[in-house]
């Protein structure tokens, strides 16, 4: 087997004038330059530690650049900069093999803070990373085994599973035509579950989404994770992990029920591209307005007890569930003035309803809104039109995919 130095550098351009450091609008001169520096010291085999230093000293100039103001106003030039630093930072630290588990997290910064950059390069240095990175692969077993497993999780008081009343329950449509669905659901703004139409994802078919292969395709993967039982507690926040870790502390190790951490972002399957293999969007997005590629799929991994709030999007969404079943509650836009939004900016599509457990003396109209429930199950999905109200709990570990098209 070739060495990882060697298959490393057959994922890089083969001549240093083929690595493109072309950058528009880029008005720090002095930055190109040592970038240029870097890769020249990389190509020309010279001091790999002082070629490690320089590429650091890029990733943190462009990082500040990320962070001075939001996300939409960052120039995707200083993006590309942050790429091209953890790139040259994750080749780098592959000279020594020891240091692959910090190469593959680099990569990772690179595929969510960066732009793509040579082709997706870092995707497919991180594939040559895995194949190294037998450490990363631990057995289940271990993981939830009794030395691991000192966290608890504080029960929670709501019924398991709750009853669905007949008067409330959201209609099930097997396969509809693409016709019947436009007008049955799709134009009156109606919720439907859709039965068999992702039975042929692998992810569904092969019951492929086990927590055994999540962690044995990403378990080094760092990614972002929410903390917190919901996204409107004062004390919820975000932070990065592998996936394994997030596996560890908070599915494997999850002694009694309530969520603590939760896997929810739209660059996974972007990131895990094995993962994006496994589901296909489904046909009826083709009703929108919108082109394929502005369908944005969301990834939600996390334990029982994970809850959103009484919410409502801008977009249509699929709400597909793979693994698990989640409970979800409806309300029409109707219903707007009774479900008491957050009066702030920020939380203005969020109810300050708690659902399961309403406070009725401060708001005594909630308990007159008309709902629609379900139980979503694995391969089923459900449709919420656009800015509809719907809350969500995970009844069990759950991994749910939506997509949300216009």
């Amino acid at each position: 087997m070739a060495s990882l130095w060697a298959m490393v550098w057959a994922v890089l351009p083969p001549r240093l004038e083929d690595f493109n450091l072309e950058f528009n609008r880029m008005e720090e001169g002095s930055l190109v330059f040592l970038l240029r520096q870097t890769v020249e010291l990389l190509y020309e085999g010279r001091d790999l530690a002082e070629c490690l230093q320089l590429s650091q000293t890029i990733i943190d100039f462009s990082w500040e650049k990320l962070n001075t103001g939001t996300w939409r106003e960052v120039d995707k030039e200083w993006r590309r900069v942050y790429s091209h630093g953890c790139l040259l930072k994750a080749v780098c630290l592959c000279k020594e093999e020891t240091a692959v588990r910090e190469a593959i997290k680099t990569c990772d910064m690179g595929l969510l803070m960066g732009a793509a950059i040579l082709d997706n390069i870092l995707l497919k240095l991180i594939k040559v990373l895995q194949s190294h990175d037998a450490a990363g692969k631990r057995p289940l077993e271990d993981a939830a085994s009794p030395q691991g497993s000192s966290r608890k999780r504080p029960t929670v008081a709501l019924p398991l599973t709750p009853e669905i009343r007949s008067g409330t329950a959201v209609p099930r449509e097997r396969c509809p035509s693409l016709e019947h669905f436009r007008a049955q659901y799709l134009i009156p703004q109606k919720p439907v579950i859709l039965e068999g139409i992702v039975d042929h994802w692998p992810a569904v078919r092969d019951r492929k989404w086990s927590v055994e292969y999540i962690r044995d395709i990403a378990g080094c993967r760092t990614v972002p994770v929410e903390l917190g039982a919901r996204y409107t507690d004062d004390e919820w926040t975000q932070t990065l992990m592998t996936v394994g870790e997030f596996i560890d502390k908070y599915i494997v190790d999850q002694a009694q029920p309530g969520p603590v951490g939760y896997l929810a972002q739209h660059q996974l399957f972007e990131q895990i591209p094995e993962l994006r293999q496994d589901i296909d969007i489904p046909d009826y997005c083709c009703l929108g307005d919108g082109d394929e590629d502005e369908i944005t799929i969301n990834a939600w991994f996390g334990p029982m007890g994970t809850v959103s709030p009484l919410h409502q999007d801008p977009q249509h969404n699929f709400l597909t569930q793979v693994v698990g079943r989640k409970y979800i509650r409806l309300y029409s836009p109707a219903q707007t003035a009774k479900l008491h939004p957050h009066p702030t900016q920020l939380l203005h599509n969020t109810s300050q309803v708690d659902v399961e457990r309403p406070d009725l003396a401060s708001f005594p109209e909630f308990g007159s809104a008309v709902y629609q429930e379900c139980i979503l199950g694995p391969g089923e999905v459900l449709f919420i039109p656009v800015q509809h109200w719907h809350y969500v709990r995970a009844l069990n570990t759950s991994f749910s995919v939506s997509f949300w098209w216009a």
